[in-house]
């Protein structure tokens, strides 16, 4: 492979567990140097579920690789299995929780890119357990 073409196995980028599961941004400004965008997975256990929050710059899609979870967006609950996908539109209050019994792996790509990393994502919900 090129320099342009990099390929990033998910087993090189650290786990994310700060808002629940298991988040890792696979191709990114800061691993592929993207500048349009980010692309990753979230992977959750059963019963596991990333807390809720909101995108104020980019518009986040969604894709359902493997596993049943309900979404909730803007308060209603969606439920998704294996196969589907969903386009969540910037501002909307989003959280995803593993409600099947096999482990959920959902590829998302978010775009366009917020100005700065931390303006990314705006929390609205703490993880269970956290003050």
């Amino acid at each position: 492979m090129t320099e342009n073409h990099k390929i990033v196995h998910i087993d090189d980028v650290e786990p994310n567990r700060r808002r629940g599961g298991d988040l890792r941004v696979l191709l990114s400004p800061k691993t592929v140097g993207s500048k349009t965008g980010f692309m990753g997975v979230t992977l959750l256990k059963p019963g596991e579920s990333v807390a809720e929050h909101y995108h104020p710059y980019s518009d986040e899609y969604m894709f359902i690789a493997r596993g049943t979870i309900v979404c909730r967006l803007d308060g209603e609950d969606v439920k998704m299995r294996a196969d589907e996908a969903v386009m969540v539109p910037k501002f909307t209050r989003h959280r995803v929780e593993n409600t099947g019994t096999e482990d959920a792996l959902i590829v998302f790509h978010l775009c366009p890119l917020a100005p700065r990393p931390e303006l990314g994502h705006v929390d609205t919900e703490e993880r269970a357990g956290e003050v």
